[in-house]
C-alpha cells in the first residue's frame, strides 16, 4: 500500500480536531505496518498552512472549531517537525505541468457529472501522479473521485471538511 493523504486528514491530525483520533490511528497503524511514508507536495503544504489560519479565522469570527493563534502555531510547528523528521512524511515533488493535464483530464472525465471542485482534481491527480494505490482522506467529493479513479479509500467515515 501506498497512500496519499489530502489536506483534511493532516488539518485534523495536527490540530486535534473532530476525527483527530480517525486520523491518530491511520497514521499510527501505517507505521506499524511500514507503509512508508506519506508524500507532501508544496501545493498541499500551503492549503494545509492556509487551512489552519483558517480554522483560527472561523474560530474568532463565527465560533466554529476552538483554534486559537497558538494553537495554529503549535500546528505549524508540529508539521514542520513531521515533515523534517522524515518518519512518516516526505517531501513530494511533482511537475506542474503534468499535474495540470492530469487535473483537466479528470475534469473532463468525472466533473460534469459529479460536480467535482478543483480541490478534489488536484489531490486525486497528485496521488495518482505519485504512484499511490490508497486515498486517505474524510473529504466525500474527494473520496468519490478517488475511488472513481480506482483508489482505494481510507476504512474511517467520512464526514465534511472542517
Amino acid at each position: 500500500m501506498r497512500p496519499y493523504a489530502d489536506t483534511n486528514l493532516f488539518v485534523r491530525f495536527h490540530l486535534l480536531l473532530p476525527s483527530c483520533t480517525d486520523a491518530l490511528s491511520l497514521t499510527n497503524d501505517a507505521g506499524k505496518n511500514d507503509v512508508g511514508r506519506l508524500p507532501v507536495t508544496w501545493l498541499l503544504e500551503i492549503e494545509l498552512t492556509n487551512a489552519i489560519e483558517h480554522n483560527v479565522f472561523m474560530s474568532r469570527t463565527s465560533g466554529q472549531f476552538r483554534v486559537t493563534p497558538e494553537a495554529a502555531g503549535a500546528a505549524h510547528a508540529l508539521f514542520a517537525e513531521d515533515l523534517g523528521q522524515g518518519d512518516f512524511l516526505t517531501a513530494a515533488a511533482l511537475d506542474a505541468d503534468a499535474l495540470k493535464h492530469a487535473a483537466k483530464e479528470l475534469a473532463l472525465r468525472h466533473t460534469a457529472r459529479r460536480g467535482f471542485r478543483t480541490y478534489d482534481l488536484r489531490h486525486v491527480s497528485s496521488a495518482l501522479l505519485l504512484g499511490c494505490d490508497t486515498f486517505w482522506s474524510f473529504d466525500l467529493k474527494a473520496r468519490a473521485l478517488a475511488e472513481a479513479e480506482g483508489l482505494t479509500l481510507n476504512p474511517l467515515s467520512a464526514s465534511p471538511a472542517p
